[in-house]
């Protein structure tokens, strides 16, 4: 049995744009939750990429829904893909990573393995998974979802949600909370920036972080 949902909005094109702006380690700084498990890892260095989540749910050995979502899913979506706790079978190749190419999918993240990262990374698709396998998928006509909540690396993940992702991770974000979060960190990593340049000046990490003071606080206080 198949449930398949209507696709979510997408997320508005600048707020995507200001997104991208935004290193996942900033928002680390920031928040508690939302950051995918470490151990799903980008295939290739270099990309970071945000988009609006379109969520997929498959089991075990079958992949038949999530052909059917590469060819639904618009430009700029990511697919999020739940595994339902399969750490074996290989459910993104070379065909799939060439389709998603050409529609302009904008990431991939598994919570399991993939297989061809040589083609992956040769067609710069970005996606993040669980490390390699050579055990594939199959058509098997499971019971599968599209677009419905799924739990991906430990994290909730509903359709629409926004996703950030690059060298460090992916972290998960409700689309109400795009903007201010991302306004923020964008001023966090402004404001790195000019610690750098205090520090090359010779002022010293715990004068400008405020540990110093902190630590002198607590002494005092004995």
């Amino acid at each position: 049995m198949f449930t398949i949902n209507p696709m979510p909005a997408q997320i508005p094109a600048d707020l995507i744009a200001l997104l991208e702006q935004v290193e996942t380690a900033t928002l680390g700084h920031v928040l508690h939750h939302g950051f995918v498990d470490p151990a799903i890892r980008s295939v290739w260095d270099g990309p970071r990429v945000a988009g609006t989540a379109v969520t997929v749910r498959i089991p075990g050995a079958d992949s038949t829904l999530l052909h059917h979502a590469v060819s639904t899913a618009r430009p700029g979506d990511v697919l999020v893909i739940e595994r339902c706790g399969d750490t074996r079978h290989a459910c993104w190749g070379g065909v799939t990573t060439n389709a998603a190419r050409l529609k302009g999918i904008a990431a991939v993240v598994i919570d399991g393995p993939a297989t061809d990262f040589g083609e992956i990374r040769r067609a710069e698709m970005p996606v993040w998974c669980r490390g390699s396998t050579s055990l594939t998928t199959k058509f098997l006509g499971l019971e599968s979802a599209l677009n419905v909540p799924v739990s991906v690396g430990g994290v909730a993940i509903n359709p629409g949600d926004a996703v950030l992702a690059d060298e460090s991770g992916v972290v998960v974000l409700p689309p109400d909370r795009v903007e201010t979060l991302a306004r923020r960190a964008i001023q966090m990593q402004q404001d790195e920036l000019d610690v750098l340049t205090r520090l090359r000046a010779g002022e010293a990490l715990a004068d400008i972080s405020g540990a110093n003071r902190l630590i002198a606080q607590a002494m005092a206080s004995r």
